[in-house]
């Protein structure tokens, strides 16, 4: 895969999670393909989301320095701010979509960064938002083959169009 890719929080938090091992292997798989790859993303969202969860919500909590370690890390993807472009994309996904507003700004932020995939188990696997595209990382195995991460082009109507038929022109 090399398009860039969006990892939201919960992929993250997962590399903290021993309690569920099968999905931390599975995290540890993605984050580590991308890092050598150069091609993971994110945000400053996704990592306040991080450091929120994995000291406070996950039990146990990491400590706050070793967490901190972590958000370092992930600072080096120079993750996207959440900035006046941000909002402005996060309100058209929320028009087009009707996520919710977290939802949406990951979305934008994703999209805004060219990414072609959103790594998150929060959303639907497989849904599209214009070219990019949700995979759920432990649905998907990291060794898939590459695919066309492409929105898929919009059907083309068979049926004539409803409404009064044109006269012919004489």
């Amino acid at each position: 895969m090399t398009a860039p890719v969006f990892v939201d929080a919960n992929i993250f938090v997962y590399l903290r999670d021993a309690a569920a091992e099968a999905k931390q292997r599975a995290a540890q798989e993605w984050v580590s393909r991308l890092w050598q790859q150069r091609t993971g993303r994110t945000s400053i969202q996704a990592i306040n989301e991080f450091y929120v969860t994995v000291t406070r919500k996950l039990k146990p909590g990491l400590p706050a320095e070793e967490a901190w370690s972590d958000v370092r890390s992930l600072l080096t993807w120079d993750p996207r701010p959440t900035d006046s472009e941000v909002l402005l994309a996060a309100r058209e996904v929320e028009r087009r979509y009707r996520l919710s507003w977290w939802d949406c700004t990951i979305v934008a932020a994703a999209q805004l960064q060219g990414c072609k995939v959103l790594l998150t188990e929060d959303l639907q696997h497989g849904m599209v938002f214009d070219s990019l595209i949700v995979r759920n990382p432990f649905m998907t195995g990291v060794n898939e083959e590459r695919a066309n991460y492409a929105a898929v082009p919009a059907a083309v109507a068979r049926h004539r169009p409803r409404g009064r038929p044109r006269k012919a022109a004489a």
